[in-house]
């Protein structure tokens, strides 16, 4: 029978174990969740990948350079992702409004959109930072 320092050791494995297991299988969840078919055959990601895709020839550099700025404050483990959701709702955006090239409003507008609400207000302190007015999109947050 177990007694002592180890069994403290080997629940502490056990429940360290099991923990990061759940953390990862709903993270892994949600990603697949993501990538199951909604309506028009399509899941999120492939329709992100759409607009990214037909908007692609639209961007400058100087746009480019500005979403990445708007990222900086998301962590590096994420970045990309984030990086990828925001232009393909910006790609969107564009998409709708038959726009020749994408703007300094449309990455905003793209941004405040694809950011979840419970972010918003490290959004703001990032827009206020590039000197962005974020009057005009009041109404979007």
């Amino acid at each position: 029978m177990l007694e002592g320092w180890f069994l403290w050791v080997i629940l502490f494995w056990v429940v360290f174990l099991m923990s990061m297991f759940a953390i990862g299988g709903f993270f892994m969840f949600r990603k697949f969740l993501k990538r199951l078919p909604k309506e028009g055959g399509m899941s999120e990601l492939d329709w992100q990948d759409h607009y990214l895709s037909k908007t692609v020839h639209l961007w400058s550099a100087d746009q480019k350079q500005l979403l990445n700025v708007l990222v900086e404050p998301v962590p590096e483990l994420f970045r990309d992702v984030a990086k990828q959701k925001i232009a393909g709702k910006i790609g969107e955006l564009a998409i709708e409004e038959q726009a020749a090239s994408i703007t300094e409003d449309l990455i905003v507008r793209g941004y405040i959109l694809a950011t979840p609400k419970r972010d918003h207000k490290f959004l703001l302190k990032t827009l206020k930072k590039q000197k962005i007015d974020a009057v005009p999109y009041q109404h979007l947050f």
